[in-house]
């Protein structure tokens, strides 16, 4: 049986018809999807050696460089100091102001990583015993106190090792206040300020 050329025309017009419409439908059901959300990315250390450009600060020792706020010091001396399990490393810097104030910089990981700017400040009648201690105006509540054991490198005007108790308040933004006591002898105080991450460069010594 011949079938009408006609009716051939017909089939294969709705045969192209079903198969522009199939293709548009999965067009359009594709642009609604969108393109899959990249996954998170995983957190980071900001201050990993591998992606941090401005150096690694649980690296710091005796003979580095360390530029700050547009200022350049060099790291004098190391202290390493240890209270149970617990570690970390104050550094004494050798840019003093004009009036001879020291300034160090201390890391510690508890259980973040911590860096704080210390500048030396006048103890006068401050006692590390109270409760809260007002400083410029600003208050400081007593966060810890305990003893630890010191080994020191380069120079830093304490022995070769021994031991230090301190005292530490912390304050608003960032702030902290310290009071440290080297082999029994007198109290010295020192203000602090976190130091923001990259905002620190280290250049490691000839022996880094």
């Amino acid at each position: 049986m011949e079938v009408p050329v006609g009716g051939t025309a017909i089939v294969i017009l709705l045969a192209l018809i079903l198969v522009a419409l199939v293709v548009l439908i999965v067009v359009l059901l594709r642009r609604r999807s969108g393109p899959a959300p990249a996954p998170p990315a995983p957190p980071r250390d900001p201050f990993a050696a591998e992606d941090q450009a401005a150096g690694d600060p649980r690296t710091l020792k005796a003979g580095d460089m360390v530029e700050y706020l547009g200022t350049r010091y060099f790291v004098r001396g190391s202290l390493r100091l240890r209270e149970g399990g617990f570690t970390w490393s104050e550094h004494l810097l050798d840019a003093d102001t004009t009036e001879g104030t020291k300034v160090w910089v201390s890391v510690e990981e508890d259980p973040d990583l911590e860096v704080v700017w210390w500048t030396e400040y006048d103890i006068g009648d401050l006692t590390p015993g109270e409760r809260t201690i007002v400083v410029e105006g600003v208050e400081y509540r007593r966060d810890e106190h305990g003893t630890a054991d010191y080994t020191s490198e380069g120079t830093t005007g304490v022995g070769v090792q021994g031991r230090v108790e301190y005292v530490d308040y912390e304050g608003p933004r960032g702030k902290y206040l310290s009071f440290e006591q080297y082999g029994g002898g007198q109290w010295e105080a020192g203000l602090g300020e976190r130091v923001p991450a990259g905002s620190m460069t280290i250049y490691p010594g000839s022996g880094g």
